[in-house]
């Protein structure tokens, strides 16, 4: 992996060598008409390879722009998005809270430009400076989340001001967790609704960190683009599962409560205030296996009717499980080992977290499988009363258990939202 050191400088206004991609599109009518000197056999290749769009102007998808600054870091209840980049990274030897403390203002900075559709550097860096990947796309929902894991604390002198809810998480009978792909002293969550735009926040990212922090693991995953289906649904998973139906939210009345972190206790943490703890698991699907089952069964499994997400019991896909509602037999409709009945808030003490993953597709593994399935991603206030007393649960007889592979895992301590002027983590870095 290769990472140059590339510091962040001020704003381009004013510079004219420094073309924001807005500005870019404002001149999209001026740069058609240079375009048609291109030669026949050009503008052949470039017919056969492009789209001739009417209108020129942006649409929804690439035009909304989600706010940098805020209450709460982006990426946690923003809608979800079509691509996806998880990385962590430790801190280089040498380096400590000063060193982490600059990195975190310049990816701060990072994001905030690219999050308003703005190149990553500015124009004292010279014209062609950012890479260019993006150059003429709107922000495109793009988002980027940072967290810091346990090591992180003691890497920077800051062990006293480490909150327990970063203990590290206990093991699970499911756990086949490869180390090397787990945890990390930082941890960045990009998304967007453009895969170019992503992998731009992804490339500045990896070269903002320079020599302070070096790459632990990335990995990539993507969910359905906005507008694909002809009205806005509930996620698919890559068994072909509605996966996301319960998720707490933001208009339910504990929704803050349950996922994010409050202020006035002990004061050792006030920097997490207004921030949240993220679980990331690498969760394998064995999709052979599962496509093996039929459909009523895949649902017994669930406790949800593959169609349309509605549960076992009757109703649409909102309605509230009726966990004892049973059938002409006699028998349970939502079989008791179903993963949405041991799952379920109500069968877990309240115990809530949303979630917010996508999946992934890394080819094929030397057992000749799919390397696919769930790059499962969770918020809550507290994981020991979210994702841990929901997992403990699971562990002892889920009946998805024998079809799923958990095999990285990483629990993260997210700061609150910047402020105008601030950088993510600086209640922490600089008290």
């Amino acid at each position: 992996m290769n990472r140059n050191s590339t510091p962040s400088t001020g704003d381009d206004t004013g510079a004219p060598h420094a073309l924001t991609r807005r500005r870019l599109l404002g001149t999209a009518g001026a740069a058609g008409a240079a375009g048609l000197a291109l030669g026949a056999a050009g503008g052949a290749i470039g017919y056969a390879a492009t789209r001739d769009e009417a209108p020129t102007t942006l649409t929804a998808v690439g035009s909304t722009e989600v706010m940098f600054h805020g209450k709460h870091q982006p990426g946690i209840t923003t809608p979800l998005q079509a691509r996806g980049h998880l990385i962590a990274f430790d801190l280089a030897p040498g380096a400590g809270r000063k060193e982490a403390a600059a990195l975190m203002r310049r990816w701060s900075a990072v994001a905030r430009r690219l999050m308003a559709g703005e190149p990553a550097e500015g124009a004292a860096d010279g014209p062609g400076h950012d890479t260019g990947i993006a150059l003429d796309a709107g922000p495109s929902s793009l988002t980027i989340t940072f967290g810091f894991g346990y090591d992180f604390f003691a890497r920077t002198g800051l062990t006293a001001r480490r909150p327990p809810g970063l203990d590290p998480l206990p093991p699970f009978s499911s756990d086949h967790l490869d180390a090397g792909w787990s945890n990390g002293d930082l941890w960045v969550q990009i998304g967007a609704d453009d895969a170019l735009v992503a992998f731009h926040a992804l490339r500045a990212i990896q070269r903002e960190a320079a020599s302070t922090a070096t790459v632990r693991w990335q990995m990539n995953g993507f969910n359905r683009t906005p507008g694909a289906t002809a009205k806005p649904m509930t996620a698919r998973n890559l068994m072909g599962q509605v996966d996301g139906t319960g998720n707490p939210k933001p208009t339910d009345a504990d929704f803050d409560r349950r996922i994010f972190v409050p202020g006035g206790q002990n004061a050792a943490y006030d920097w997490l205030t207004g921030g949240s703890y993220a679980v990331v698991r690498r969760i394998r699907m064995l999709l052979d296996d599962w496509e093996k089952l039929p459909v009523e069964q895949q649902e017994r499994v669930i406790g949800r009717r593959k169609a349309d997400g509605a549960p076992l019991s009757g109703g649409t896909e909102t309605t509230p499980m009726d966990l004892d509602k049973v059938g002409p037999d006699g028998k349970l409709l939502i079989p008791e080992n179903a993963h949405a009945r041991i799952s379920s808030p109500e069968r877990n003490s309240g115990a809530a977290m949303l979630r917010r993953p996508f999946s992934y597709h890394d080819g094929i593994s030397a057992d000749g499988t799919p390397d696919a399935g769930l790059l499962f991603i969770c918020w809550q206030a507290d994981p020991l009363r979210g994702f841990v007393t929901v997992q403990r649960k699971l562990d002892r007889g889920d009946a998805l258990s024998p079809f799923l592979r958990h095999e990285a895992s990483g629990l993260f301590a997210v700061p609150g939202g910047a402020a105008a002027g601030e950088y993510v983590g600086q209640r922490l870095l600089e008290s």
